[in-house]
This record gives C-alpha cells, sequence and structure tokens, in this order.
C-alpha cells in the first residue's frame, strides 16, 4: 500500500514505519512500498524532528536486507547521508550515531558497498566525527571502521587508515576518548585488534599517542627518557584484555606486534633503571609500573597462542626467542635472586629498584616463561644452557610474599622438566654451591649455610656459634 508523500513528513508515522521495520515481515511489507527510496530522497531536506526517525528507519530497512543495501549504493544514498552533515545545522551526537549505524549496515553487504562509504566519508568526515571525542559516536564509527577494513580491499583500507599523513589522526582521536573509562564496544577491539595484533601498526599507534620529557642523569646528564602516557597504557590494557578474553577472534598475531611489546618491555625497564640510578621519583612513575604489567601479560599470552598452520618463522613466539626475550626474563631474575643480592650488597637497593618496581614483578616475570615453555623444547634447554633452572627451582619454596609465584614456578618446573632428560639429569644432580640469603634473613641476625654431609641448607645464628634452627630441604 502506497501511502502519500506528505506521510513522510510527519513524525508519528515515521516513527510507525520504524517499529514495523523492526521484523523480517515488516520490512518486506515495507520493502513492497517503496519506503527506503521515499525516505533517501527527502533525507538532504529534513528537519530536526523528522530527521532522527526517517535515519532510523534507513538503518532497520538495510540490516541484513541484501536488496535493500544494493539499493542504498544504486540510489546515491552514501552521498545522501553525508548530505547531513552538510546543512550548516546542528547535528545531535544521536543523529551522527545513526548515520554510522546505518553505514555499518551498509558496509556489511559485500566489498563494493565498503568502497562506496570508504570513498565518501575517508578521511576528511572520518576525521572530523572522531575529532567529536564522544565515546558513543566512536563506538558507532568503529563498526564501520571494521567493517571496512575486513575481507577483500581490507588490508589496503587499514594501511590507509593507520598511514600517519591520512588516517592515523582518527585512531589517535577514538583511542583517546575510549580512554575515559567509557563502555567500550566489541568494534573498538576488533579495529585495534586488526591494526595493532594482526597488523604492522601498533609502533605507529604506540608512539602516536606517546610524549617525551627531559630528566637529569646520573652525574649531572642530561638525557632524553620516554615518558609514557594515560593513552599508551590504556592501548597496552585494552590490547590485553583482548587476548585475554577474546583470543579466538584474531586470525594471527604478527610477530612485528609481539617484538614491538617486547621493545616496550626493554624501555619500560630502561626508565625503571634511569630512575633509581638519579634517585629520582617521578610522579607519574605508575603509568610505568602499568606499562610494565599490560606488557607482560600480552607476552603471557603470546606465548601460549599457537596456530600449527603457522610457519615457523611467522610463529610470534620464536620471534620473541631469536630477539632475547628469554634472556631478558632471566635477566631480571637473576638480579632478584638472593644470591645474587648478597654478592652484590653495595648494589642492593638499587637494585630492588631497577627491577622490582612493584610486587608481583616476580610472578609476571616466571608467569611469561612458564608459557614460554610449554611445549618449546629450544626453550627448555636455552633455559639450562643458561643457568636459569636453579632460578625456576628456588621460585618454587619462595614465602607468600609473591602473590602465585610459587604456583607458576611449579608449573614452570613441570614444562622445563617435560620429556627433556637432559633437564632432568641436571635436576637431579643439581646441588646448591652458596647459600640463599634473604634480606629478611639478614634481618633477623641470621645467615644461611649448607651442610657438607647433607647437602642441605641450614639456618644459623650469625652472631654467634652455629646453632642449627632449621634445614630447609632442596627440591
Amino acid at each position: 500500500m502506497e501511502h502519500p508523500a506528505d506521510d513522510y513528513d510527519r513524525v508519528e508515522f515515521v516513527e510507525s514505519l520504524v517499529n514495523l521495520s523492526r521484523t523480517a515481515a515488516g520490512r518486506a511489507r515495507l520493502n513492497a512500498d517503496g519506503a527506503l527510496a521515499a525516505v533517501l530522497c527527502r533525507l538532504s531536506s529534513s528537519t530536526a524532528p523528522v530527521l532522527i526517525s526517517r535515519l532510523r528507519l534507513v538503518r532497520n530497512l538495510c540490516a541484513d536486507e541484501t536488496v535493500n543495501q544494493d539499493a542504498f549504493v544504486e540510489s546515491g544514498g552514501v552521498d545522501r547521508l553525508a548530505s547531513v552533515f552538510l546543512t550548516g545545522l546542528p547535528v545531535s551526537t544521536e543523529v551522527v550515531r545513526t548515520v554510522f549505524q546505518v553505514l555499518g549496515n551498509v558496509a556489511s553487504a559485500g566489498e563494493a558497498h565498503r568502497a562506496a562509504v570508504w570513498a565518501r566519508f575517508f578521511p576528511v568526515w572520518f576525521r572530523k566525527i572522531a575529532a567529536m571525542s564522544d565515546p558513543a559516536v566512536c563506538n558507532s564509527l568503529c563498526m564501520v571502521l571494521d567493517t571496512c577494513c575486513s575481507a577483500t580491499g581490507g588490508r589496503r583500507r587499514l594501511g590507509e587508515l593507520c598511514d600517519a599523513g591520512r588516517g592515523l589522526p582518527i585512531v589517535l582521536n577514538i583511542v583517546y576518548t575510549m580512554s575515559r573509562g567509557c563502555h567500550k564496544e566489541e568494534y573498538f577491539y576488533w579495529l585495534l585488534g586488526k591494526a595493532c595484533m594482526e597488523g604492522t601498526y601498533f609502533t605507529r599507534v604506540f608512539q602516536g599517542l606517546s610524549s617525551t620529557i627531559i630528566l637529569d642523569g646520573s652525574g649531572g646528564v642530561d638525557c632524553t627518557y620516554k615518558k609514557f602516557s594515560n593513552a599508551q597504557v590504556f592501548l597496552l590494557e585494552t590490547l590485553s584484555d583482548y587476548l585475554t578474553g577474546w583470543p579466538g577472534y584474531l586470525d594471527s598475531i604478527s610477530k612485528h606486534f609481539a617484538l614491538s611489546v617486547l621493545q616496550v618491555l626493554e624501555e619500560a625497564s630502561s626508565v625503571v633503571d634511569a630512575r633509581s640510578q638519579s634517585h629520582s621519583v617521578s610522579p607519574t612513575c605508575w603509568l610505568v609500573t602499568d606499562i610494565l604489567k599490560y606488557s607482560f601479560v600480552i607476552l603471557r599470552n603470546i606465548c601460549c597462542w599457537k596456530v600449527h598452520s603457522l610457519p615457523a618463522a611467522e610463529d610470534p613466539a620464536n620471534s620473541l626467542l631469536s630477539a632475547g626475550l628469554l634472556q631478558l626474563l632471566l635477566r631480571f631474575l637473576r638480579e632478584l635472586d638472593p644470591t645474587y643480592i648478597t654478592k652484590n650488597w653495595a648494589i642492593q637497593t638499587s637494585t630492588y629498584l631497577k627491577v622490582c618496581p612493584y610486587v608481583g614483578f616476580q610472578t609476571d616475570v616466571v608467569s611469561v616463561i612458564c608459557n614460554f615453555l610449554h611445549g618449546r623444547k629450544q626453550v627448555q634447554d636455552d633455559i639450562r644452557k643458561q643457568d636459569g633452572i636453579s632460578l625456576l627451582l628456588r621460585r618454587c619454596v619462595i614465602d607468600g610474599c609473591w602473590p602465585l609465584l610459587r604456583e607458576w614456578a611449579t608449573l614452570s618446573v613441570r614444562y622445563l622438566l617435560d620429556g627433556n632428560l637432559e633437564n632432568q639429569y641436571k635436576v637431579a644432580e643439581l646441588e646448591q654451591k652458596e647459600p640463599v640469603i634473604t634480606p629478611e634473613i639478614s634481618r633477623m641476625g641470621l645467615r644461611v649455610e649448607v651442610d657438607q654431609e647433607s647437602k642441605r641448607q641450614k639456618i644459623v645464628n650469625a652472631s654467634s656459634d652455629y646453632i642449627e634452627l632449621l634445614t630447609l630441604m632442596l627440591i
């Protein structure tokens, strides 16, 4: 049944069509009446009261309706939507969001539809919309961007989106907006996953969110260190949440992403080192701590993420091994090891400041090693060759001040010995060469010695004749 043209100018009438369009049967009825064409031709002349109702009707008509999606593009619907922003009148957030919901529905229909949307709105309108800094709008914008950067033609458009001279400001504005603690829909995660984890643009986005600061280095030398930003922490948090919560949504993890996160970890560690040497405490030092924490979470997830069809050269964990991740992790443990600290008593305080910036640091380090070990003989062998077995063994008997450290270390040792006879022989013949003296034991006036007959450790009084207080069993 056809309706008089004037009916489409009445809000009440258009809203009744919106309600009808919420069901498949209703959309079929409206299609037969030519509702889409009737509404599209009136978009550019719509006044504020009826505009949002018309947009909602177009959105519903283009939801999983191939005929309407095709008709929308063929009739110039993309340009008609753009005309909403060209009237010179103020456009509400709800109108902008609904426009992008329409574009998202249309773009999902195929490459021709995505190409039409991209050609009309990228980069100028996407950039203007992202600059609105509205979370609800950004969520809808992410839906359009993620859809356009998928399937055929998606990789090319993703490259354009992350190009510093064209689309990167769009991505950066979205991250800045969403970092304010607002609700984040799945398309936001999917877009960042495509760009940063599956693609090769993590470093470009991460650096785009950075800032720098001049600090006075040790010895009075002016040194420039990276000052991490809240937005960078948020980016790492978002990517770590995605890896932890939705790993199945990722088609791949690029080795570029893995190596870039390793570089971030190294940079954050060097900032901690520089601050400990200069004895300075920055009011934003918690940012470095969060950078370290989220970097560890990401690396831990990458180390247990496996795609058997992926060539070994493209396995991100293999790339991390070649780039020195294991050496870095063992160095962290070695510098925290009680034996190392005792032998380097003069630098004990700076050592703790440099490599132990927060409670749980050791747990995070060991958890990455644990996942790195699982099913990888080369990692098993490298830990033995780098004298790392004893470092893990000692973490199996540590006290409760390090949450979950004992559990991660125990599982690490299980993976370390699994199917590896050389490591099993090494543990079987391992004898403690030097006593382990922790600062807590020293402050109590005690020390640890190794009984030459039993090869067991014992705690003795450091200020009087040796009185055995407790025998500690070696693993």
